[in-house]
């Protein structure tokens, strides 16, 4: 199946696997749709068969066994910022990073706060290994969840609330690859009913953001694999 976005030569031959409910298949989706491709979608269920991300065939396509991996002109590329970024540099417009040094730090500061200190520890194999190994109880791997999302959360609210680079979304008023990390990461908050009232500036971006058409065919609910 692929995207709703219209098709144009030089963004076609992509195919995406990822699993709707993933933060980081998400992140992607967002990018590949400001990005105007139309990406084939194959659904990798990281529940069903005991997580067809570790099936043989996956696993020779992404040695991690994670998801997303993003394929095109012949290349297989997981981690979901690298695979942004290659989509900004091979297709530069919309660009996803500012053009000056320090609007670029800025911007990649705020998405590493999620895609490197904030999901990592929330993501699916830590959940079943801190039920698997310590015996932790749903209530209690929640609680792990909100804890670190709260920690990260609380400093990206305050990066964002004292900046005047801040815009309509993460820096400035066009999005950028913090909000494509950011507003996946508000969605897991949710499913775990985390208090999001303490983060305002978190709130009116996410608000903004999932108003935007790309963000809007992205979200979880919106792709075919969705339960």
């Amino acid at each position: 199946m692929t995207s709703s976005v219209t098709a144009h030569p030089e963004r076609e031959g992509f195919a995406l696997y990822g699993y709707f409910r993933s933060s980081a298949a998400y992140r992607v989706r967002i990018a590949l749709h400001l990005k105007g491709v139309a990406a084939e979608y194959r659904f990798v269920h990281l529940l069903k068969d005991g997580g067809q991300q570790h099936d043989p065939a996956y696993r020779a396509l992404n040695p991690q066994e994670l998801i997303p991996t993003l394929t095109h002109d012949g290349h297989a590329i997981g981690q979901s910022l690298a695979i942004v970024e290659y989509l900004d540099e091979i297709l530069p417009e919309p660009p996803l990073l500012p053009k000056d040094a320090v609007g670029r730090a800025r911007v990649r500061q705020l998405a590493y706060a999620v895609a490197c200190d904030i999901h990592p520890v929330n993501n699916l194999r830590v959940n079943l290994y801190l039920r698997d190994a310590f015996s932790a109880p749903e209530e209690k791997r929640v609680e792990w969840q909100r804890h670190w999302m709260a920690l990260g959360f609380a400093a990206i609210e305050e990066w964002l609330s004292r900046s005047p680079e801040t815009g309509r979304f993460c820096h400035g008023d066009t999005p950028t690859l913090a909000d494509i990390c950011l507003i996946p990461q508000l969605a897991n908050a949710r499913r775990v009913a985390l208090d999001l009232s303490p983060y305002p500036a978190l709130l009116r971006i996410d608000e903004t953001a999932r108003a935007h058409p790309a963000f809007a065919a992205a979200a979880p609910g919106a792709q075919p694999d969705a339960e």
